[in-house]
């Protein structure tokens, strides 16, 4: 009997064959050898970085005075303002609202305040307020408004650390309605990521 009338009368042997054969080959044609190599990158690590201050008078005035007299002497008092963090920042000051009390006209009308930046710390050494760099000249009630803002301080690098100094006096133009006067306020400061 011919093959071909073999494979005719039991096609089921012919189909296991055939399979048989498919695999034998897969398997020879899988079987060669490769060079293969590989390297890893592990523990990236991302972290964010952090802007922060600090103020060396931190929740205390940073000048007082008292007696104060038309044209009288200014009295000056000085805060370091820092850049704690790590990133740049754009650094501002403002005012709160004078709260004047105890006289006819607002005091803070008649209080000439100059603020002057006096640099930047070099190490531990703190800058000389000798001649510092005048940032606002008005008066305390002027401060902040349109017109007589206090604009950016200037950004601070991570690190950086300023000294201003405050002074304050009584206008030689206040007359008796300003006689036993008070006024307080708060000063703040604030940076922004630059």
């Amino acid at each position: 009997m011919s093959r071909l009338v073999v494979l005719k009368r039991h096609p089921k042997r012919t189909l296991t064959g055939l399979t048989a054969a498919l695999a034998a080959a897969a398997v020879a044609v899988g079987s060669g050898a490769d060079f293969t190599a590989s390297s890893a990158n592990p523990s990236n690590t991302f972290s964010s970085g952090t802007l922060s201050t600090s103020n060396s008078n931190d929740g205390a005035a940073i000048l007082t005075a008292s007696g104060l007299k038309p044209g009288g002497a200014a009295t000056t008092g000085t805060v370091d303002i820092k850049n704690t963090g790590s990133l740049d920042g754009v650094f501002t000051l403002t005012r709160g609202i004078p709260a004047d009390t105890g006289s006819t006209s607002a005091l803070s009308g008649k209080l000439n305040v100059t603020v002057g930046d006096c640099g930047l710390w070099t190490g531990n050494t703190p800058p000389s307020c000798s001649s510092p760099t005048t940032i606002y000249s008005g008066t305390l009630s002027q401060m902040g408004t349109s017109g007589h803002a206090i604009s950016s301080l200037g950004t601070f690098s991570g690190g950086d650390k300023h000294r201003y100094q405050f002074s304050v006096s009584l206008d030689p133009t206040a007359d008796n309605n300003y006689q036993g006067g008070t006024s307080t306020v708060e000063f703040d400061w604030s940076a922004t990521q630059s």
